[in-house]
């Protein structure tokens, strides 16, 4: 079922043995249009942090109320690697968060998630404290171009083939593979325009620089689209 994201923002996050925060944003693959990682506001747990929580952590999708269920314990995330909130994510930090948690590299595979199409792990994970040796003369590995924050690209301007139609309200996500499958807009005028979806695959170009989404269609195409009609509570139960 898909899952709109902006109705995900605030919940709260359990661990094992207890809540670790709520959700602040979700980074997503611009290429494969799947999230990543959840991004965690630890709030006075850890204050002044944020942590990153891969959906290999939830398993399958599951929510009582306004919390989310994480199969990790809050000790696990607490000595987890840290990440600097105010700087991209590097490739080099997410193979330290991967080895650290024992969980497949994602990037490795045909699959969304490397070797498989869904998040989910036969396995529990274990994690793995110690550091790995650091290389002499190793450069740092630039940050991963393609994870993009969902609270970022909120906003921006749907640039159809003959004009702009309006902004991004909203990604909906299949809660079973974290692959962002539609994009809510809101087309016409900030306060009287109507929400539509379109495919994420009608996406030509996303203009980080210009904060505009460049997408295969016609403007009279993309408002003759679906509707979006949110629910007044989110999909999963």
């Amino acid at each position: 079922m898909l899952q709109s994201i902006k109705q995900l923002y605030g919940n709260k996050l359990g661990a094992t043995d207890g809540e670790i925060g709520h959700v602040n944003d979700f980074y997503f693959d611009d290429k494969s249009w799947v999230v990543r990682y959840v991004v965690v506001d630890t709030g006075s747990w850890l204050p002044g942090r944020q942590v990153l929580i891969s959906p290999r952590a939830f398993g399958d999708f599951r929510q009582t109320g306004k919390v989310l269920s994480v199969n990790l314990s809050r000790k696990q995330i607490e000595v987890s690697p840290a990440i600097a909130s105010h700087k991209p994510v590097s490739r080099q930090y997410e193979e330290e968060y991967h080895r650290y948690y024992g969980w497949p590299f994602y990037w490795e595979g045909g699959g969304l998630w490397g070797r498989s199409e869904f998040p989910v792990l036969s396995v529990p994970p274990k994690t793995m404290p110690q550091q790995e040796p650091v290389v002499a003369g190793r450069k740092p590995e630039p940050a991963d171009v393609h994870l993009r924050s969902a609270q970022a690209v909120h906003g921006y301007s749907i640039k159809a083939n003959d004009g702009i139609v309006g902004h991004v309200r909203d990604f909906m996500m299949d809660d079973k593979n974290w692959a962002i499958c539609q994009l809510v807009i809101k087309t016409g005028h900030r306060f009287t325009g109507k929400e539509v979806q379109i495919p994420v695959g009608k996406v030509d170009q996303i203009s980080y620089e210009d904060s505009t989404i460049f997408v295969n269609l016609t403007m009279e195409a993309i408002e003759q689209s679906s509707a979006h009609i949110m629910s007044p509570v989110n999909l999963a139960a």
